[in-house]
C-alpha cells in the first residue's frame, strides 16, 4: 500500500570543466540504479568481524582485485590557426570497471573529453572581385525567405556532418593587456577571500558506494562513524565527502580497494529527536533501529595540485605548452568539497548556496513558502591565486506543513479547506493546479512511525471514497475501510484525491495524512508578492551586506580557524588556509559620455555629470521623435470613477509627448472602448475585439493603448494577438497609475511608446569611431554591427515546453540604437542557439536594407551562459554565425567579437571608506563606470567586472563581461568604453543601464517569445499531453511547434521592448 520509497538517483561527481585549448570535461555522471532487494544479506562466513560501540561491523580488504590505473591527462593541443574550420563532435573514451563480489563487469563512463583532431586546414580560396561579390549578396538578399531559410539550414546539416576531419582547438581571447588605464582609479573591496593551498599536496579521489542508498543526511552519519572507527585502514586521515559518491583524502588509504559493514542506529519517527533525552517516555516514542549499510571504497584518481598552481602563476609565453592547459577542474572541485562539507552538516544546501534558519531567521512569504537566508560558496581562480567567493543568498523553501493546510495557503480557491471537509475538485482546472502544486513534493505519513519519505507524483483518478486497491494477496479492500481497520483512522476529506506516490504502480496516500518534508527549495513559480517580499530579505545596502559576509566567513558557517581544532583538521591536513579578509584591489571610474538629445529639430548635447549619471529631458526633446496620427484605446474592467478619468490622461499624455518632441493625435481614430476584465480570460473574444478596432481605423493602426484594471493572465494572448495576428504594437498601462499622472510616469510612458512605434530617445554626442579611432575609424565605410542573443526557458516543473531564443540587432549606423529582433522556438532547455544562422542571416539582410552596405565587425553579446557552457557555445554558436554570413552572402566574412555576458554571479563591489576618493560614495553603491579588470579577474581571459548603473536598492551586482573571440583586436579600454557607452542609448529610461542594451534587448525579446508559447491552446493540450507522456516513458524532449509569424507592420519595431 505504502511500499514505495522515494528513490532519489545516485549521482557520482564528475568535473565540469572548460577549455578553449582543445579539449573540454563535460559532467560525466556514473548514474546508477541498483536493485537492493535480493543482494544484501547479514550473514558473511567468511568475513573478519570487529566490534564498535554501536553495532557490529564487517570489513573486508580486497586485496586480489586490482582497480584499472586512472586516466592520464590529455597533452595539450598545438596552438590555434587563424581560421576555424567547422568543428567536429568530440569523442569521449570510456574505462571498464569491475564490482566488488559479482561476476558481471559493470561499464561506467569515465569521462574524457578528447579535443578535436587537429590538422591544418587547406587555404582559403581568394575572395572574388569587389563586384561580383556584391552581385551575389544582393542576389540572395533578393531570394525569397523560404529560400534563404532553406540554404542556411542545408550549410548547418552539411556542417553537422561533414566527413572532413580538419578542426581547430578553439582558445578563448587572452588578456590583450595588463589591463585598462582610463579613468579615476578608487580603492574598492571585493568579496573575494584568498586561499592559499600547498601546489605540492596531492588529493585521493575514492568513490563510495553506500547500500542501501540513504539520504544525504544518513549519508554524512554513515562516513563520520565508519572514519570513527577505521582510522588506521584510512591512514589516519579525515576525508572529506560530498554527501553523494566521492570521498577525497589527503593521504592514500592502505588499500585501493575497501568494503566496510556499518551497523547505524536511525530513528523510526516521522518528526524530529525529542530535546531531552532523559524522558523516558519520549525516548520510548522515539525508538531506534539498527540498520545495516555496506560500503564500498575504491580509488578514481590522484589528483595533483601543480597543474592548478601552474594554471593560476604562469605567465603569458611561460611554460610552452601550458598556454593551453586547461583549468584542472577535478582538484578544483576536491578543495570546494573540502570547504564546504562543514558548513552543509548544519545548513541545507541548495546548488552551490547554504542556508540555515540561525541566520536571521526565516520569513513566512505566503502561498505556502517561506524565504530563509543563507549564503553562496564557490572558489573561484583569479589573478590573485585562488579565492573563495561568499556572498548573501536568499531563497524561497516549502513551508513544512500539512498538506490540507498547505493547499489552503497555496490555491486560492482553496483557502477554505479545512472548514469545508466535502469540498471536491469540481472541475479540471481546479485538479490541474492542485496536482502542479504538489507535483514533485516529498511528504511523509504521521498516521504511522517511519522516516520513509515520498515524491508526489501525480493525484488520482477518483476521490478517496472510491478508491479500492489490492493487497499482497491480490485481495481487493476499499482505501477508507483500510485506514480504519489498520490505523483507526477515519478519512475526514473523502471527496479529494489521493497523493498517487508511485510512477510503476498504484500507492496512494490520503492528502489529510501527509505533511511536507522540511528544506524543500520553492518548485511553484512565486507571485508578485512573494517575490517582493524575498527581495526585500535580501535587499541591504552596501554596508549591511558587507557586514553579513565578513560575519558568514569568521562564524560557525566559516571556514575552520586554529580556534576550532575540531573542524580544523581537514584543511590542516590539505595545507589549507583563507584569509578572513575581503580582497583589496582599485578600480576605476570611467568618464561617462556625451549624448545627443533633439530641441526642436535641433541637436543639442547634455553631459551627464550628477554621482547616479542621471539626465533629464527638461527643456529637451528626444533626439527622433516619431509622429502617432492613428491610435485606439481598449480599456478591460476598472470601476466608473476610474474610466472617468481616462479623457484627462489622453489630454495629458499627448501633452507630455509633446514636450518630449513626440507627435501624439489628442484624438484616437476610433472611440475608446471599454470592455469587462472577464474579455482577457476569452482568446477568441479578445482577438475578435481587437481586429474590430483595427478595422474600424482602416486597418491603418499605429497604436493600441490597453488600460488594465489589474495584472492578468491575458496579457500574453493580448501581446501575442497583437502583434501576430492584428499587426499593431501595444502599450498596457494599469488604472492604478492613472490617478496621480505624475510627469515621471508620464514621460516614462511616452519614451515606451515612442521607441515602439519606431523613434529613439537618446544618441552618442561623439560617435564610436571618434572615442575608438584606431579599430572604429571610416564610419561610413566600415559599419558595424552590434548584436545580442539569449534564451529563456520554461519552468522547472515544465517537462515538454520548447526553449525561446531571442537574437537582436542594430539597424543603424553609427546611432545603433534601433534594433529589430528574430525569435525561434527550440527543443526543451536547450541553450545552444539551434537556429542562430538563419536568425544572424536575417538580421544583416535588415541591416543592409538600411544601411545599404554589410557591416565589417559583429559585436556579438551572448546573455545566459554558464561558465561551465562557454566552450560549447563558443564552439558551436561561432560557427553559426559564421555560417548565416557566408550562405546569405558568399564570401562575406567580418570580423567578430563574441562576448558573454553574465548578470547571475556572485561578485561584489565595495567601495573602501579608507580611501578619500570614495567620500563621496562611502555608505552608498559603487558610482557608474566602475570598471574592475585585475586581481579577482581571470589569470588569463579577456575579462572585466562593469558596474555601468546606479544601484538605488540594496547593493550593485557589476556585470562580468567575458571575451571569448575577438578578431577586430580590441584594448581592455576600448572594449569597456565601448559597453560603457553603448550602456547609455537604451529607449526606455534617461540613465544607464546595469547590461549592455544588445543584451537587454535579447532578453526581452526572448521573454515576449515565452508568451507566444505559454498559451492556454499550447499549455493545455500540447503541455500536458507530452509532459505526462514524458515522464512516464522517459521519451525524449517533444520537437518544438514553430512561434507564432509576425506581423509584417511590426517585425522590424521594437515591439517587444
Amino acid at each position: 500500500m505504502e511500499e514505495t520509497q522515494d528513490s532519489g538517483e545516485r549521482t557520482n561527481w564528475a568535473p565540469q570543466g572548460r577549455s578553449f585549448r582543445g579539449r573540454v570535461n563535460p559532467p560525466s555522471p556514473h548514474s546508477h540504479t541498483h536493485n537492493t532487494s535480493n543482494q544484501f544479506h547479514l550473514h558473511y562466513p567468511h568475513y573478519q568481524p570487529f566490534h564498535h560501540s554501536n553495532g557490529v561491523g564487517f570489513l573486508v580488504q580486497n586485496q586480489h582485485l586490482q582497480g584499472k590505473p586512472p586516466l592520464l591527462l590529455l597533452p595539450p593541443p598545438p596552438p590555434p590557426l587563424p581560421l576555424p574550420p567547422p568543428l567536429l563532435p568530440l569523442q569521449k573514451a570510456s574505462t571498464v570497471f569491475f564490482h566488488q563480489n559479482q561476476n558481471q563487469r559493470l561499464m561506467r563512463s569515465k569521462t574524457h573529453f578528447h579535443g578535436p583532431s587537429w590538422k591544418k586546414p587547406n587555404n582559403p580560396p581568394p575572395l572574388p572581385p569587389s563586384s561580383s561579390s556584391s552581385d551575389r549578396k544582393v542576389a540572395a538578399l533578393e531570394a525569397p525567405v523560404g529560400v534563404q531559410l532553406q540554404l542556411i539550414r542545408a550549410a548547418a546539416n552539411a556542417r553537422r556532418f561533414s566527413d572532413d576531419n580538419t578542426a581547430q582547438a578553439l582558445v578563448a581571447a587572452k588578456r590583450p593587456d595588463s589591463g585598462g588605464v582610463e579613468g579615476q582609479v578608487i580603492s574598492l573591496l571585493a568579496n573575494h577571500f584568498h586561499v592559499q593551498f600547498d601546489p605540492l599536496q596531492r588529493i585521493f579521489h575514492y568513490d563510495i558506494h553506500i547500500v542501501p542508498n540513504p539520504s544525504k543526511e544518513v549519508a554524512r552519519l554513515i562516513k563520520q562513524k565508519l572514519v570513527e572507527d577505521n582510522l588506521e585502514l584510512l591512514s589516519g586521515a579525515c576525508p572529506s565527502f560530498d554527501g553523494r559518491r566521492n570521498l577525497y583524502s589527503p593521504v592514500e588509504f592502505q588499500d585501493d580497494r575497501l568494503e566496510f559493514f556499518i551497523c547505524l542506529p536511525v530513528l523510526t519517527a516521522c518528526s524530529k529527536p525529542p530535546p531531552d533525552h532523559d524522558l523516558v517516555e519520549e525516548v520510548n516514542q522515539y525508538r531506534r533501529k539498527q540498520k545495516l549499510f555496506r560500503i564500498n571504497i575504491k580509488l578514481v584518481s590522484k589528483l595533483d595540485a601543480k597543474e592548478l598552481n601552474s594554471y593560476l602563476t604562469s605567465k603569458e609565453g611561460e611554460g610552452g605548452a601550458d598556454e593551453w592547459m586547461p583549468l584542472p577542474q577535478d582538484y578544483l572541485h576536491a578543495l570546494d568539497v573540502v570547504l564546504r562539507e562543514g558548513p552543509t552538516e548544519k545548513c541545507i544546501q541548495v546548488g552551490r548556496s547554504l542556508y540555515s534558519s540561525s541566520m536571521e531567521g526565516s520569513r513566512e512569504i505566503g502561498g505556502g513558502a517561506i524565504g530563509l537566508r543563507g549564503f553562496f560558496q564557490s572558489l573561484r581562480p583569479t589573478q590573485q591565486g585562488l579565492a573563495l567567493n561568499v556572498d548573501l543568498s536568499v531563497t524561497a523553501f516549502h513551508e513544512s506543513i500539512g498538506v490540507i493546510s498547505y493547499l489552503q495557503k497555496r490555491i486560492e480557491f482553496l483557502h477554505d479547506l479545512p472548514r469545508r471537509k466535502t469540498r471536491s475538485l469540481a472541475s479540471g482546472g481546479e485538479r490541474r493546479e492542485v496536482e502542479k502544486a504538489l507535483k514533485n513534493v516529498r511528504v511523509f505519513v504521521c498516521h504511522r512511525d517511519t522516516v520513509q519519505r515520498y515524491r508526489v507524483h501525480g493525484l488520482t483518478e477518483d476521490a478517496t471514497e472510491y478508491l479500492w486497491f489490492k493487497d499482497r494477496d491480490g485481495t481487493r479492500l476499499r482505501l477508507v475501510n483500510y485506514f480504519k481497520d489498520h490505523y483507526k483512522y477515519d478519512i475526514q476529506f473523502r471527496n479529494l484525491p489521493c497523493l498517487q506516490v508511485s510512477m510503476s504502480k498504484p500507492c496512494y496516500l490520503p492528502m489529510e495524512l501527509c505533511m511536507i518534508c522540511e528544506g524543500q527549495k520553492f518548485l511553484g513559480k512565486l507571485s508578485d508578492d512573494q517575490t517582493a517580499k524575498l527581495l526585500k530579505m535580501g535587499c541591504q545596502r552596501p554596508r549591511e551586506r558587507r557586514t553579513i559576509i565578513n560575519g558568514v566567513i569568521s562564524g560557525p558557517f566559516g571556514p575552520p580557524t586554529t580556534s576550532t581544532p575540531a573542524n580544523n583538521h581537514q584543511l590542516e591536513e590539505l595545507k589549507l588556509h583563507v584569509s578572513r579578509e575581503m580582497t583589496r584591489l582599485n578600480g576605476r571610474i570611467l568618464e561617462p559620455p556625451k549624448l545627443k538629445l533633439g530641441d526642436g529639430g535641433l541637436e543639442t548635447d547634455v553631459a551627464p555629470s550628477r554621482l547616479d549619471c542621471q539626465w533629464n529631458l527638461l527643456g529637451s526633446h528626444v533626439v527622433e521623435g516619431t509622429r502617432i496620427e492613428r491610435w485606439a484605446l481598449i480599456s478591460f474592467g476598472g470601476t466608473p470613477a476610474q474610466k472617468s478619468n481616462v479623457p484627462r490622461f489622453i489630454n495629458q499624455l499627448a501633452l507630455r509627448c509633446e514636450q518630449l518632441g513626440i507627435f501624439l493625435n489628442k484624438s484616437t481614430a476610433v472611440c475608446p472602448q471599454f470592455e469587462p476584465i472577464q474579455v482577457l480570460s476569452n482568446v477568441s473574444v479578445l482577438e475578435l475585439k481587437l481586429k474590430n478596432i483595427q478595422e474600424a481605423a482602416d486597418n491603418k493602426l499605429q497604436l493600441l493603448l490597453c488600460l488594465m484594471e489589474k495584472k492578468h493572465k491575458g496579457y500574453g494572448d493580448l501581446k501575442r494577438i497583437a502583434e501576430t495576428r492584428v499587426g499593431v504594437v501595444s502599450q498596457c498601462c494599469l488604472y492604478l497609475n492613472l490617478g496621480k499622472l505624475s510627469s515621471q510616469f508620464l514621460a516614462n510612458l511616452a519614451l515606451k511608446i515612442n521607441a515602439k512605434v519606431g523613434g529613439s530617445t537618446v544618441a552618442l554626442y561623439n560617435s564610436l569611431p571618434s572615442q575608438i579611432p584606431r579599430l572604429l575609424r571610416g564610419a561610413d565605410d566600415e559599419p558595424i554591427i552590434f548584436m545580442g542573443a539569449d534564451v529563456t526557458h520554461p519552468h522547472p516543473l515544465d517537462d515538454a515546453s520548447p526553449s525561446v531564443a531571442a537574437v537582436v540587432g542594430s539597424l543603424n549606423w553609427p546611432s545603433a540604437n534601433k534594433y529589430v529582433s528574430k525569435m525561434r522556438s527550440q527543443t526543451h532547455r536547450q541553450e545552444i542557439i539551434q537556429d542562430l544562422g538563419e536568425m544572424v542571416g536575417e538580421i544583416l539582410g535588415d541591416f543592409l536594407r538600411e544601411v545599404k552596405r554589410l557591416p565589417k565587425r559583429i559585436i556579438f553579446f551572448r546573455d545566459g551562459v554558464s561558465e561551465t557552457q562557454f566552450y560549447k557555445v563558443l564552439e558551436e554558436e561561432l560557427q553559426s554565425i559564421r555560417s548565416g554570413c557566408a550562405i546569405l552572402f558568399p564570401g562575406y566574412k567580418p570580423l567578430i567579437t563574441f562576448a558573454v555576458v553574465q548578470k547571475r554571479h556572485h561578485t561584489r563591489l565595495f567601495p573602501d571608506e579608507t580611501d578619500p576618493n570614495c567620500k563621496l560614495f562611502a555608505d552608498d553603491n559603487v558610482p557608474p563606470g566602475t570598471v574592475v579588470d585585475t586581481v579577482i579577474t581571470h589569470p588569463r581571459e579577456f575579462d572585466f567586472y562593469l558596474c555601468s548603473h546606479w544601484g538605488a536598492k540594496g547593493t550593485s551586482r557589476p556585470t562580468h563581461y567575458h571575451v571569448l573571440w575577438d578578431e577586430s583586436g580590441f584594448t581592455s579600454d576600448e572594449f569597456q568604453k565601448l559597453v560603457y557607452s553603448l550602456c547609455f542609448t537604451f529607449v526606455r529610461c534617461t540613465k544607464p543601464i546595469s547590461m549592455v542594451p544588445p543584451a537587454y534587448y535579447a532578453h526581452l525579446a526572448a521573454y515576449r517569445g515565452r508568451l507566444y508559447v505559454d498559451r492556454p491552446e499550447y499549455s493545455v493540450s500540447v503541455v500536458g499531453r507530452r509532459s505526462r507522456r514524458s515522464s512516464h516513458t522517459r521519451a525524449g524532449p517533444p520537437k518544438a511547434a514553430p512561434l507564432p509569424k509576425i506581423s509584417e507592420n511590426v517585425k522590424n519595431l521594437m515591439f517587444y521592448c
